[in-house]
C-alpha cells in the first residue's frame, strides 16, 4: 500500500505557473504508475496527466497538452506536475494517484489517492 501527500497548490493569476508535488511512502514507489487528476466544483474527477512506473511514457488530456508536464523521481519517491500558462478553467482540486501496474493509466481508475491540493486561477 502507498500513501500520497500533495503540495504546491495555491492562488495564481491566469498565465502563471505552479509546480505540484506528490510524495509517496509505504511501498516500492517504482512499482506504481502515477497520475494527476483534478476535480472542479460540480464536475466529475478527470485525468490530467499520467506516467508509467519507469517514466518512459506519459499521457496528457487534450486541454493541458503543451502546458503541463508530468515527471517522476523514483529515488526520491516523488511525482511532479509542472503547470504553465494556467487558465481559469484549470482551477480545481488536484489529486495525485497511484496504481500498481506497468501500464500507463489514462483513466480515473487508480487505487490510491492523496488528499488533494487546491489550485485557484484568477482571471
Amino acid at each position: 500500500q502507498v500513501q500520497l501527500v500533495e503540495s504546491g497548490g495555491g492562488l495564481v493569476q491566469a498565465g502563471g505557473s505552479l509546480r505540484l508535488s506528490c510524495e509517496a511512502s509505504g511501498a516500492t514507489f517504482s512499482d506504481y504508475a502515477m497520475g494527476w487528476l483534478r476535480q472542479a466544483p460540480g464536475k466529475e474527477r478527470e485525468i490530467v496527466a499520467a506516467i508509467t512506473w519507469r517514466g518512459d511514457r506519459t499521457y496528457y488530456t487534450a486541454s493541458v497538452r503543451g502546458r503541463f508536464t508530468i515527471s517522476r523521481d523514483n529515488a526520491k519517491k516523488m511525482v511532479y506536475l509542472q503547470t504553465n500558462s494556467l487558465r481559469p478553467e484549470d482551477a480545481a482540486v488536484y489529486y495525485c494517484a497511484a496504481k500498481r501496474t506497468t501500464l500507463l493509466v489514462t483513466s480515473r481508475f487508480y487505487d490510491y489517492w492523496g488528499q488533494g491540493t487546491q489550485v485557484t486561477v484568477s482571471s
